[in-house]
């Protein structure tokens, strides 16, 4: 069968969709893992998602996935007897692809995959969702068939150091919902429940800080930032949306501490964890994304552009490429938080013309990893 007739004849089949992830917790992996599954769904796909568990796995249930509790997360060598259970897994699934997103469960998946029979088994591919620290451990990202990179500057990193062939690497940004992340997300009423719970936030111009509470995001930037920004505005408020990780509360701890000791305690709310972060972004009057190491991709920024609302970002990693696409007058230079503050200022004000291409939506995600997935099986 010619090359191209048997493409078409692979497109008009659903396939079985394998993805595979430490846990399903919170976080951008997990995100976009549950809605590249829902997906998946929505398009006639069986979708199966193999994780250690978490809170995001009954939504992931509801929109039509099987999940499959297996302990692919810890960075061990005992995981290593998980390979031999992988590998009976893997065989009673007979899916098309089986698709990993992190590297202790690569080594897992990958370890039953290579002995499992060439002509039957699935095919493999790994998503970079990371510039993974250069060793060992971390290369086993590169042995799959096919690799996914998230943005330009994670896949010049694979290429730089795991000497990949760019033929087998394709660049697909992560996807957001339209349908999530849009400006109509924040409504009245939404709104007049958050300012019973929150009355500080009334009339004030919301400056958002979304993400995990952990040292490299940048809420300490954050916080110096705010107590700058507050001298030149005093109509402003900062918002930090995202909790500490288990064990890491101490974080956080050091986070109120900072706020105390910078006098921004009315000025700056914690609201921890929340699944209404579109909601947020639309109440917000400036998105701040302050990282302070070059970050994949940093999908709060395309998040908050599809929102209607404006973003100020270093001007570094994933997050600098999304920026420049959509918003670009947000850009600073990194890690001045002098300057950061004054284009937080100047934003405020600014008529903010914002445009986001359609790679950064879901249906071109969609359609791009079907894409990878359909080559590699007509190979």
């Amino acid at each position: 069968m010619p090359e191209a007739e048997k493409l078409s004849s692979n497109t008009a089949r659903p396939l079985k969709i394998v993805q595979v992830l430490p846990a399903l917790n919170s976080g951008g992996v997990e995100r976009g893992t549950v809605e590249l599954a829902r997906e998946l769904v929505r398009g006639g796909h069986t979708s199966v998602v193999i994780s250690s568990g978490g809170r995001m796995v009954d939504s992931l249930v509801a929109e039509g996935s099987e999940h499959i509790g297996f302990p692919v997360h810890r960075k061990s060598l005992w995981s290593l007897l998980q390979v031999r259970p992988m590998r009976r897994l893997l065989e009673s699934l007979a899916a098309d692809v089986v698709h990993v997103r992190s590297r202790a469960p690569a080594w897992i998946v990958w370890l039953a995959w290579r002995r499992m029979n060439p002509v039957t088994r699935p095919r493999l591919v790994s998503t970079f969702h990371g510039m993974y620290s250069v060793n060992f451990y971390s290369a086993v990202m590169a042995k799959a068939e096919h690799l996914i990179a998230i943005s330009d500057c994670v896949k010049k990193y694979i290429t730089t150091n795991y000497y990949a062939d760019e033929r087998r690497i394709t660049l697909i940004p992560r996807g957001l919902d339209p349908a999530a992340f849009n400006p109509d997300a924040c409504t009245p009423t939404w709104k007049a429940e958050l300012f019973q719970q929150y009355p500080q936030l009334q009339n004030k111009h919301i400056i958002l800080m979304p993400g995990r509470l952990t040292r490299w995001k940048g809420q300490e930037a954050f916080l110096d930032m705010m107590s700058r920004l507050i001298r030149l505005r005093q109509d402003c408020h900062g918002v930090v949306v995202g909790d500490a990780e288990p064990g890491k509360q101490h974080y956080f701890e050091e986070l109120l501490v900072m706020r105390s000791s910078l006098g921004l305690d009315e000025a700056v709310t914690f609201v921890g964890h929340r699944s209404d972060i579109a909601q947020f972004y639309g109440l917000a009057s400036v998105t701040c994304h302050m990282s302070n190491k070059e970050e994949p991709f940093g999908r709060t920024v395309p998040e908050s552009l599809a929102s209607g609302t404006p973003v100020v970002a270093y001007d570094r990693g994933g997050a600098s490429e999304s920026l420049n696409a959509g918003f670009p007058l947000g850009l600073v230079v990194p890690d001045d938080i002098v300057g950061f503050a004054a284009r937080v200022a100047d934003v405020i004000d600014a008529d903010a013309v914002l445009t986001l291409p359609e790679s950064y939506y879901l249906s071109s995600q969609l359609a791009s990893t079907l894409a990878v997935y359909r080559r590699l099986l007509a190979e």
